[in-house]
């Protein structure tokens, strides 16, 4: 069975799996990040998981993945293959594609962003199957986004391509972490919303989820603050609606696991602000924790639809090229 590698590097867990061409998952598994013993032992944790998914996919099918396609936070380099900064996990300047290529023997690698990751794989195989243009936008500990044309997601010239989160939406509000005020995810992420609650509750451990459900039962005080948050994310999106026009919003991340306590007014919320624009459809999205990982494998293959070469040479052997299927 022909398989890739797909690797999913977030700030505490890796989410993989191994993928068929048709987006199938053959094998999943999850392993701590372990970022509380430094960054060298988070690469190295990443090169080991890596090389045990090549060894396993060998076991079970007997053959070597083709390729393999890592998915991280923070700001990347695709067309080099660097992982320029990371926050959570302290790298600055990482020669991703090299080192994994290097560890996987000679195997082309993919490097793509976490969220643009995800949104690939909703656009192919999960919520936007069949969109020819969409909108992703995952409400985490921030908020980011991806912008779906047909079939793969548009980066933008440096790469930013999608950052929704950092949208104005109130101007002089809440400091964000970007320096701006007023950013959307200052308002609307689930750490916002939780950090809200936590503080109109009274309760240090409040969360969003907890927010949602006070809200299910009534609750004043949370129906208030979440509205805010759902007016703030219907300007976001009104924003992007207005200069991308795409034909559907999908909307993942912690959050819109609140289900229709988030999608009914939120999709009240922006039918009221379109003037001339067309409304999109607003829909959760499908793949839940497993989009980034799927979206990776997804990279992967597409590696393999031309004839490319094996990342970068490994030391003592030369690359190789491998045309689409072989």
């Amino acid at each position: 069975m022909k398989h890739v590698i797909a690797l999913d590097v977030g700030g505490t867990g890796m989410k993989a799996a191994l993928l068929a061409q048709d987006g199938s998952v053959l094998f999943e598994a999850r392993r701590p990040t372990g970022r509380e013993h430094g960054t060298d032992a988070v690469v190295a944790t990443i090169l080991d998981f890596a090389a045990d998914l090549a060894a396993e996919g060998l076991a079970r099918f007997g053959q070597a993945p083709l390729a393999a396609g890592v998915a991280v936070p923070g700001t990347i380099d695709e067309e080099n293959g660097i992982a320029v900064f990371s926050a959570n996990l302290g790298w600055r300047d990482l020669p991703m594609r090299a080192l994994l290529g290097a560890r996987l023997g000679g195997l082309p690698v993919a490097l793509g962003h976490d969220v643009r990751s995800g949104g690939l794989a909703e656009g192919r195989i999960g919520a936007g199957r069949g969109v020819d243009r969409f909108l992703f936008i995952a409400l985490g500990t921030g908020i980011a986004g991806a912008i779906g044309i047909g079939g793969r997601i548009e980066a933008g010239a440096h790469g930013y391509g999608g950052e929704i989160g950092h949208v104005v939406v109130r101007p002089g509000g809440p400091l964000c972490g970007c320096g701006a005020r007023g950013c959307l995810e200052t308002l609307a992420s689930a750490s916002a919303v939780s950090r809200a609650w936590a503080e109109a509750s009274g309760d240090l451990d409040a969360d969003a989820a907890g927010c949602a459900l006070a809200v299910e039962a009534g609750d004043k005080r949370a129906i208030a603050l979440w509205q805010n948050a759902v007016d703030a994310l219907a300007d976001g999106i009104v924003v992007a609606q207005s200069l991308l026009d795409p034909s559907t919003v999908i909307v993942g991340g912690g959050l819109a696991e609140a289900g229709d306590t988030l999608f009914t007014p939120l999709r009240a919320a922006i039918a009221e602000r379109l003037t001339f624009q067309m409304p999109p459809e607003v829909v959760p999205a499908a793949l839940k924790d497993t989009a980034a990982s799927l979206g990776a494998g997804l990279l992967a293959w597409d590696l393999l639809s031309v004839t490319t070469p094996a990342a970068e040479p490994v030391p003592g052997g030369a690359a190789t090229l491998l045309p689409s299927g072989e």
